[in-house]
Order: C-alpha cells, then sequence, then structure tokens
C-alpha cells in the first residue's frame, strides 16, 4: 500500500516538500535500510538447510554456511543494489534541493525581522534561525554518511556470508566499484 510521500513500489514521490519534510526523508532511509540491516538473515533464508533437519554438531551452529558466489551476486543485484540506488537518488535529489534557492523558505518569507528578545523572551523560537536549505543540507551530508557505514558493513557480511569471495566482497571488489558497475549495466 503506497502512502501520500511514495509509490507502490516503496520510492518516494520526490519533491522539495518531501526533502525539507526531513522527518518523512528519514522514515523512508530508515524502512529502506532494512534489507542492510537484516541482510544476514536474508542470506540465511539462501542457504540450502542441513541434511539432517536435527543436525546438532557445534560446526553447523556456530557458523553459517557459505553461500555460492552466484547466489550472492544474484542477492546484491535483485535486492541489495536496488535498495541502494533508491536511497542513492532520493539523497542525490534532497543535495540537490539543499544547494538551489528556496523562495518558499519561511525565513526569507519573513525577511529579517528584528526580534528583540529582551523584550519579548519568547519571540525567538518562532522564527526560524537557520534556513531550510542549510538544515536540509547538514542532514543529506549527514546520510551520506551512514550510507557510508551501512554499506560497508553489508558488504562485508556478503564478503564472510559467500564461496570464492574475500573481504573486499563479491569477486572481491570493494562495494563501490560493485555498485557502480551495476548501475552502469542497468542503463
Amino acid at each position: 500500500m503506497a502512502t501520500s510521500t511514495s509509490t507502490a513500489a516503496g520510492h518516494p514521490h520526490l519533491s522539495p516538500q518531501f526533502c525539507f519534510s526531513t522527518g518523512a526523508l528519514k522514515e523512508f532511509l530508515r524502512l529502506s535500510r532494512s534489507t542492510d540491516d537484516t541482510i544476514s538473515q536474508s542470506l540465511n533464508t539462501l542457504s540450502t538447510p542441513s541434511r539432517t533437519p536435527f543436525d546438532s554438531t557445534l560446526s553447523t551452529r556456530s557458523s553459517p554456511r557459505r553461500l555460492p558466489a552466484g547466489t550472492c551476486t544474484q542477492f546484491t543485484q535483485r535486492v541489495l543494489f536496488p535498495s541502494w540506488q533508491a536511497r542513492t537518488e532520493v539523497l542525490e535529489y534532497c543535495g540537490r534541493v539543499a544547494e538551489a534557492e528556496d523562495p518558499e523558505d519561511p525565513a526569507e518569507v519573513v525577511g529579517e525581522r528584528v526580534v528583540d528578545e529582551r523584550l519579548d523572551p519568547y519571540s525567538g523560537r518562532y522564527f526560524p534561525k537557520e534556513r531550510r536549505t542549510e538544515v536540509l543540507a547538514v542532514v543529506v551530508r549527514g546520510e551520506w554518511g551512514v550510507e557510508e557505514i551501512v554499506r560497508e558493513r553489508s558488504w562485508r557480511v556478503v564478503g564472510e556470508r559467500c564461496e570464492g569471495v574475500g573481504q573486499r566482497g563479491v569477486e572481491g571488489r570493494e562495494w563501490r566499484v560493485a555498485f557502480e558497475e551495476w548501475r552502469a549495466g542497468r542503463g
């Protein structure tokens, strides 16, 4: 079911209003990152179950099965990278909104209003102190930082869980390289 800020596919309708609603922006990113948050469980579901359902050997319980590289490649290309792409599109768009002029900014509408808080100590809180484009720019920069951490962690998990894959991830590639190759192959 689609919400007012997202389409049926879960990708939000991109508009300046969506970006300036930093709560909606952060909520979309939080929900989209659930793919990364549950990556170990997702990879576990791709694992072939043991031959004996009640196998109690310590080795099978202590370490999850390694997956064939092809299975991991399919997972990254069909699940992980599309999730990353949706977040990339949103953050790039909102970054452009933060850099653009905002004629509807409440701070601009009010203008340079002089507030003497000695006369009315509560009046200052009603007037924005920062432009909303500045606030949005800070949020977008912070969320890009979170993305770096989330993607690095997810790629490390993929590297640990897949056969023939090193710590650098699928086919020994760094996540940035693999993601950019995937993006280039889509167009």
